[in-house]
């Protein structure tokens, strides 16, 4: 279906949607959206909630990054009982939790499903191949990988304690939004243990290419991972004070008078 032209009334906003997935500038038929507006809502609601469903491919997942990784699940047996049970979902199943030897590292990475399996399909790989050098130009010790299904952020506490971790990064499919089924988030926290609370972890969001791209994401985990190191603490006494990129351009303008 098309909408006819002459029927669309169109918005002043419009070139500003070249700058965001947001849906603004719409237009409008009469008091209603415009039909390809309507669908495309639809179509981006339905792949929202395809991404909630979708199945992690943990074993795919393991080859795309190409280094050794533990296969863990978390005590959530399937996705109903993961999405109707949260406090499972922070746990490791008894045969997860057997194989994991304790040791001596600086740094542990944990990749769960979390909301969205598609947003770490597509984001884990090539995010992980970046912070690893970085890592290693570092000379943190690193545990081995860890792909976690049905897990939640919680999760990568239990993780980092049984291996001995001084710090722990998950990366975790985020809730999926209607302009953004793939976005990744990444949480570190020091001296991870059970029981710790959001407060004692640092977030960064919406890793993705159209959002904060893999490359800058991993600067500024490599900066919070640093001063997390030196400072030995995380969550809100750390703060990210590298700043942030700004569109070019010669002045500061209104947008809303050209």
């Amino acid at each position: 279906m098309s909408d006819h032209t002459g029927l669309v009334v169109g918005n002043p906003w419009e070139a500003l949607r070249q700058f965001t997935d947001a849906r603004i500038a719409l237009g409008r038929v009469g008091a209603s959206l415009p039909t390809n507006a309507h669908l495309t809502f639809q179509l981006a609601h339905a792949q929202a909630r395809d991404a909630v469903h979708l199945a992690l491919d943990a074993s795919r997942l393991a080859q795309d990054i190409g280094r050794p990784c533990l296969l863990l699940h978390s005590a959530a047996a399937d996705r109903i009982t993961y999405l109707q049970r949260p406090d499972l979902g922070r746990q490791l199943d008894a045969a997860s939790r057997a194989l994991l030897e304790p040791g001596r590292y600086d740094l542990a990475f944990v990749i769960a499903d979390g909301l969205s399996a598609h947003a770490i399909m597509q984001n884990a790989a090539p995010f992980l191949a970046l912070i690893l050098a970085q890592a290693a130009a570092e000379h943190w010790s690193v545990a081995p990988l860890c792909i976690v299904e049905q897990g939640r952020v919680a999760i990568g506490d239990e993780i980092a304690e049984r291996l001995g971790a001084q710090m722990v990064v998950v990366l975790i499919g985020e809730r999926p939004g209607l302009s953004a089924p793939d976005s990744m988030g990444l949480y570190l926290t020091w001296q991870a243990r059970t029981g710790l609370t959001d407060a004692s972890r640092n977030c960064i969001s919406n890793v993705r290419p159209a959002g904060l791209r893999h490359g800058e994401a991993a600067d500024k985990l490599h900066y919070l991972l640093a001063q997390a190191f030196r400072r030995r603490l995380s969550g809100v006494a750390l703060k990210d004070e590298t700043g942030g990129a700004a569109l070019p351009g010669t002045r500061p303008t209104n947008f809303l008078i050209g």
